[in-house]
């Protein structure tokens, strides 16, 4: 590592700590004024942590997540499911060994109001129907997490793309190996990425098919009520700088 380059970290580890100080005495004031609940501030604050001491490449699993939209078959309903990042690494440009992401699969959730909001669908679902649909996914019929509590994506290369996003924001393809279920496919996934001084926010999206990861979609009632075999996935994923 040059000289310049050890100033040049060195500045940015101070400039996030100072920006870390004013965070907190800002939520706190903020707090004792009685203007910001203590589940937002204690959320902002480990975020802030959390993001300003991760390692270069890193994925913050604290912000980080993953939705899956999936659609209806027969009388059946569409739902919106909300999962966790376990943990890892993303080195953007890299055309080998680019990284990987572990997906906790123990912690995909039916229907919470974040998951509907950021797919789409209306409305509320009742905690006894998500507390059915969640046993019914979670479980050995279907996602079976109990044998395969994550999935990964081990990611070959992450090229820049030439052209823009529609936002124009600078435009990656991941390209490696999905396996989910104990199964593996090839992968190439699309990502918008936009920039903050401590991270990279990357945003995409892919489909795929539950039967080609050896999952029978789920249904009852002899197929009156069901879900599709394709599923779309959306990543909100943030990397340290």
């Amino acid at each position: 590592m040059t000289h310049l380059n050890k100033e040049q970290n060195w500045i940015t580890s101070l400039c996030l700590s100072s920006c870390l100080v004013c965070l907190i005495w800002l939520v706190a004031f903020r707090s004792s004024q009685g203007q910001m609940p203590n589940s937002v501030i204690n959320q902002l604050v480990q975020n802030s942590v959390t993001q300003s001491s991760l390692p270069s490449g890193t994925i913050n699993t604290s912000s980080s997540r993953v939705y899956t939209y999936v659609g209806k078959t027969g009388f059946g309903h569409e739902h919106a499911v909300e999962g966790k990042i376990k943990a890892g690494s993303l080195n953007l440009g890299a055309r080998s060994n680019a990284g990987k992401i572990i997906f906790d699969m123990t912690t995909w959730r039916a229907d919470t109001p974040q998951a509907r909001k950021y797919i789409g669908l209306s409305g509320k679902t009742s905690a006894s129907t998500q507390k059915e649909v969640n046993a019914n996914m979670l479980g050995s019929a279907v996602l079976n997490v109990q044998k395969y509590p994550t999935a990964t994506f081990e990611i070959n290369s992450a090229i820049p793309l030439k052209q823009k996003s529609s936002s124009g924001k600078d435009l990656y393809q991941l390209s490696g190996k999905f396996t989910l279920h104990g199964v593996a496919h090839k992968m190439n996934i699309i990502t918008e990425v936009s920039e903050t001084k401590a991270a990279y926010h990357l945003k995409g999206n892919f489909s795929i098919l539950q039967s080609h990861y050896g999952i029978t979609p789920f249904s009852k009632a002899f197929g009156a009520v069901g879900v599709t075999d394709q599923l779309k996935i959306f990543g909100e994923i943030d990397v340290a700088r």
